[in-house]
């Protein structure tokens, strides 16, 4: 028992969670007062499949004790990997039981439940990884950021491509000035979450937990094809496409550019549905200058919507000479060439005027993995590159977008106080009011 106060305790006191708003990742170093840095640390998850599966593997050289899930055959599925672990349907009873046990949780659920699971770890003292989109809401992104720097957490959000090089290389080209100062950025995703709507007459199957798996969200009968995938086109569980990419995608120009929050949001997309995300959207933020950095446009686009830009650029081709692929990406555009980017290819553009340019040096180390990252920060100190001072700021910025498109204002944003400064109707999707028995 001494043992393992001693680990916990020396755990807890030596890991820094460490803001890096410029995204970069620093190497570890060892805290002075680490006996065991190479100890495994006990680990517990809450989901058990699909991306929790995915993130339990990535951090599966540790102890993984606890898995909760409210599908008890996910919950057997995804524990076959681990016959030892213990296996629970509420995450709150997992949490309050094994609080003694573990070091650090791990968050796959549907996104309304991401911030009260996580947030609940952080207040038991428990380092966190949760998966993209941090949160569903914007107020809940700053309540996990404060957690965090007051309990002193190490942090990461599930952008796993954020770890790649080749975001990495093109944050060195824009932070060295390739293209000149940078006035609007255009980013897109395809992918399309739409034609949601509620069923009623049917009972929750067996093996499903409907009200466990409802959570905070309102009360409502079992709905066919809610679970297990389909809530993204429901606003209740998720946010659509910008809620599922949008912290990928908009990672990007968030690093590069050292953006944080927006002071106007503005969108556009088919008539609001009350029920499903939209067909398509369209939003436009506005963020300050940020030191020498000239204030900048960010438009989103998705489900098949691209910025008017690409169609005047003639095949490009990537830093390997393969023709770029255009179904989702980022365009900067600066004042003396542009970046066209996704996640693992990128040119500058036009291609006559940098046929022979040569890139920047790398100074940004390569990362040695997302989940290895969090785990190595967790024991031996230094920050992580997703933490949640930088990953909450960008969650706020994606959820903005839903809430200007949701209430149909275009929004004035005070960011330090979490207001919307000009709508009363666009302020009250800033959060929305859980279930009794669900907490932030």
């Amino acid at each position: 028992m001494v043992k393992q106060y001693t680990r916990r305790r020396f755990l807890k006191t030596t890991a820094v969670a460490g803001a890096i708003g410029a995204g970069v990742h620093i190497n570890p170093v060892a805290a002075a007062a680490s006996q065991s840095p190479n100890e495994k640390l006990n680990i517990a998850a809450v989901g058990a499949t699909g991306r929790a599966g995915a993130n339990i593997a990535g951090v599966s050289t540790q102890n993984i004790i606890a898995i909760a899930d409210p599908d008890r055959d996910l919950l057997e599925k995804g524990s076959v990997r681990y016959p030892n672990v213990r296996k629970y349907r509420d995450y709150r009873v997992m949490l309050e039981k094994e609080a003694e046990k573990i070091d650090a949780v791990v968050v796959g659920t549907p996104d309304h439940s991401h911030a009260p699971a996580t947030a609940m770890a952080m207040r038991l003292g428990k380092h966190a990884y949760c998966e993209k989109p941090l949160t569903h809401t914007v107020k809940e992104a700053r309540v996990l950021i404060e957690l965090a720097k007051k309990n002193n957490l190490v942090t990461q959000m599930g952008t796993q491509i954020h770890a790649g090089d080749n975001y990495r290389r093109v944050v060195e080209l824009v932070q060295s000035g390739a293209i000149g100062p940078i006035d609007e950025v255009h980013v897109w995703a395809n992918a399309v979450y739409t034609g949601a709507t509620f069923t009623t007459g049917t009972k929750a199957p067996d093996q499903l937990d409907w009200d466990l798996w409802l959570g905070p969200a309102t009360q409502r009968p079992y709905s066919e094809g809610v679970h297990p995938f389909h809530w993204r086109k429901f606003w209740d569980y998720g946010t659509g496409s910008l809620g599922d990419f949008g912290c990928h995608y908009m990672d990007l120009p968030h690093w590069a550019l050292q953006l944080r929050g927006p002071t106007r949001v503005a969108a556009s997309g088919p008539p609001v549905d009350p029920v499903s995300t939209p067909a398509w959207c369209i939003v436009n933020y506005e963020y300050p200058q940020r030191g020498e950095m000239p204030p900048v446009k960010l438009t989103w686009y998705d489900s098949g919507k691209k910025p008017e830009l690409l169609g005047s650029l003639k095949e490009p081709k990537d830093q390997n000479g393969k023709p770029m692929s255009l179904n989702s990406g980022q365009l900067f555009v600066g004042r003396e060439g542009m970046i066209l980017s996704n996640y693992s290819q990128r040119c500058l553009l036009p291609g006559d005027k940098f046929a022979d340019f040569t890139p920047p040096e790398p100074t940004i180390p390569n990362s040695i993995g997302h989940h290895a990252e969090w785990l190595s920060a967790i024991k031996n100190g230094g920050p992580t590159t997703c933490n949640f001072d930088y990953s909450g700021t960008l969650t706020e910025a994606v959820m903005l977008g839903t809430v200007a498109y949701r209430s149909g204002v275009a929004i004035e944003w005070d960011a330090a106080n979490l207001k919307v400064t000009n709508s009363p109707a666009a302020q009250q999707f800033i959060h929305k009011e859980y279930r009794r028995g669900w907490t932030l």
